[in-house]
């Protein structure tokens, strides 16, 4: 599924991402209460969504790079 449509876990990789950036400053200004499952929640969500990030990345090259080969077989 993943060389079949990169773009989505893309997509969700930056959402973990922000998610990761977004609830430690929340916890900075007092917003939201820092317990120790959230304070693990946005570095796992954080770390998760940055290989998520390559994979989906190189699953996209790795797709348009198969779509190259296939086109010009006489390269």
């Amino acid at each position: 599924m993943l060389l079949e449509h990169p773009k989505l876990p893309f997509v969700i990789a930056i959402l973990l991402m922000i998610f990761g950036v977004v609830m430690p400053f929340l916890m900075v200004i007092k917003l939201v209460e820092s317990t120790f499952f959230l304070n693990f929640l946005s570095y796992s969500s954080s770390t998760l969504g940055f290989f998520l990030g390559i994979v989906s990345v190189a699953a996209y090259r790795v797709k348009q790079k198969k779509g190259d080969d296939e086109e010009n077989r006489y390269k």
